[in-house]
């Protein structure tokens, strides 16, 4: 019996055009890893300042704060550096800097040198390589598999990256729970040195972009100039620049809540956190069913709604529902689930959207202006949010941020061009 069932499986492979590509293989292995990775370092950082450091609302808000700041400065020039570059040599540089990073945190730790300026530092760097980086690997990923399957690419990120959503985390919670929160850190960083090593194998290479004699702020120009023809691109632009604001304000709040207002402990905030990869997995089954019968335009509409919901859900958490710490907890867990999957429903089809109407010679400078219009904005809402958790209190703050969120879904509803996409 298991002779044919490899042999069918093998056999599905060779038919898939994605899957059997090795090149594929490879880079959505790497992918896997750091996604795996960061979802550790997504929990372990935050908790490295409200455990290890007592970090007040402000500070939180500073540190999710950091990680937006490099959007501003590097975006732009960022996406005439993409456009100008081979983009493998840059992501790999990239993910090195990041785990080296990552890396720093538990030796500060160790010598007694870790406090939040530190903190700050390495999510400033996180940030400029997710700018650089990130960018590079959205194109070289457009350059390996070709337009026509970005969305069915994307899709299979989703659904794997939904297994990291959910063992990791509950991972992190354990590590963090045994061995403290600066020892699961070196986990994330081990995954960027092994995918720098494993993406650096990838065969295919791209062609050298033809040297440019233009100035650079011509290419910044042509950018903006672009993305404002397109009132598709305009239209994703509003709506995923506010809902960065709304997001960046909420994570750095949102450890905090978990901790301080509901009372969970790391282990139990792991495996909370941990829905949230069924709610990645559940939206990549309904990616393609829901593009081909509504449309991507609705699709993003749905997640930006789905989103809202979780917006306002959250603050009304109780300590002790029903009496008890642990249903507050499942409550705090099923809304992580809805609001992820919102999250997924809106982002894949918006990253496919935005590439489909875009030629390959402006896909470097589209995707850095795209960034800078949307993510460069994502410190206000930290720093606004944080300031709000330290005067008003995080419950009130997170409100504020639900009546965006209502606002955000309202208006995405009623954009044209959203309206106006085709299955």
């Amino acid at each position: 019996m298991p002779l044919p069932l490899f042999s069918s499986i093998a056999e599905r492979w060779r038919s898939d055009a994605l899957l059997s590509s090795t090149d594929f293989r490879r880079y959505w292995a790497s992918m896997v890893l750091t996604s795996f990775g960061s979802q550790i370092g997504t929990l372990a950082l935050p908790l490295c300042a409200v455990l290890l450091l007592h970090a007040t609302p402000a500070q939180m808000g500073v540190l999710t704060a950091c990680q937006a700041i490099p959007f501003a400065i590097l975006a732009l020039p960022a996406g005439v550096l993409l456009d100008r570059s081979r983009k493998l040599p840059i992501l790999l540089g990239s993910k090195a800097a990041q785990g080296i990073s990552l890396a720093s945190i538990p030796v500060a730790w160790w010598f007694d040198l870790l406090g939040m300026p530190w903190l700050y530092a390495v999510a400033a760097v996180q940030g400029a390589c997710n700018v650089i980086g990130g960018g590079a690997e959205q194109i070289f990923l457009t350059l390996l598999v070709g337009r026509e399957r970005m969305v069915e690419a994307q899709s299979r990120f989703a659904s794997t990256d939904s297994i990291s959503r959910l063992l990791a985390p509950g991972l992190a919670g354990i590590l963090i729970q045994w061995l403290t929160a600066p020892v699961a850190i070196i986990a994330n960083a081990a995954t960027f040195f092994i995918s720098v090593w494993n993406v650096g194998r990838v065969k295919m290479r791209e062609a050298i972009p033809p040297r440019s004699e233009r100035h650079p702020l011509h290419d910044v120009r042509a950018g903006f100039a672009f993305i404002w023809r397109q009132p598709l691109l305009r239209a994703l632009a509003w709506v995923a620049g506010a809902w960065h604001i709304l997001f960046y304000g909420y994570s750095a709040l949102l450890v905090l809540f978990a901790t301080r207002e509901l009372g969970m402990n790391p282990g139990t905030l792991g495996m909370a956190q941990m829905l949230g990869g069924m709610g990645v997995f559940v939206s990549s089954l309904l990616l393609r069913p829901l593009n081909r019968r509504y449309g991507a335009g609705i699709t993003i509409m749905i997640g930006t709604a789905a989103m809202a919901l979780g917006f306002v859900l959250m603050p009304l958490i109780p300590r002790d529902l029903f009496g008890d710490a642990r249903y507050s907890a499942a409550a705090y867990a099923a809304l992580v689930f809805f609001f992820d999957l919102g999250a997924m429903l809106f982002f894949i089809p918006y990253q496919a959207l935005r590439q489909s109407v875009t030629p390959d010679e402006m896909l470097g400078r589209m995707i850095s202006t795209m960034r800078f219009l949307t993510v460069a904005v994502a410190p206000l809402g930290a720093l606004v949010a944080g300031y709000a958790g330290d005067h008003l209190g995080v419950r009130p703050a997170l409100y504020c941020i639900a009546v965006g969120g209502v606002l955000l879904a309202a208006g995405a509803i009623a954009s044209r061009p959203l309206r106006s996409v085709r299955p």
